[in-house]
């Protein structure tokens, strides 16, 4: 059995604009990797309002998309990859790979599509059960990945590890 991928993207959303701050996804052996995002100059909004964000720090700090792009293609090629189903990935990962003119070299899928036996609402409440009891703050994407790595342990679908 091979080891299901997760990944989890914390986002910039205001009233004008919405894409990537940093990212997080598993590997084959279970690990980590995370990237803060260098956003492109076209995703942000015309009146610079970020809300909570530090362009500043995503402009010195990030990784810049077409880096990105070759790890993810190094990574998760042909894979499906899970994430857990309330936030916009698909439009962000979308954003990411089209800034850079490439197309995704996988599939997403809601955690809901690998761990079956679970209503999708009752998966989102352990999840979050899960993270404050390992008490993770949310809004990292490293511990979005470990909370859908830890639920699919519970689920006996990581034994490879």
């Amino acid at each position: 059995m091979s080891i299901p991928r997760f990944l989890d993207i914390e986002y910039c959303q205001t009233d004008d604009a919405l894409f990537p701050v940093a990212m997080a996804w598993s590997l084959a052996d279970g690990q980590m990797k995370t990237v803060v995002i260098a956003p492109e100059e076209a995703w942000l909004p015309d009146d610079g309002d970020l809300g909570d964000f530090d362009l500043l720090y995503l402009e010195e700090q990030g990784v810049p998309l077409l880096e990105l792009v070759q790890e993810l293609h190094q990574d998760l090629p042909d894979q499906t990859v899970y994430v857990d189903g309330i936030d916009p990935d698909e439009i962000l990962i979308d954003l990411i790979f089209s800034a850079v003119s490439q197309d995704a070299p996988f599939e997403i899928a809601p955690i809901s599509e690998l761990i079956t036996g679970i209503d999708s609402d009752t998966l989102e409440d352990r999840r979050r059960q899960l993270m404050f009891d390992e008490g993770l703050e949310p809004q990292l994407p490293e511990n979005g990945v470990y909370a859908l790595l830890m639920l699919a342990q519970e689920e006996g679908l990581l034994a490879d590890l």
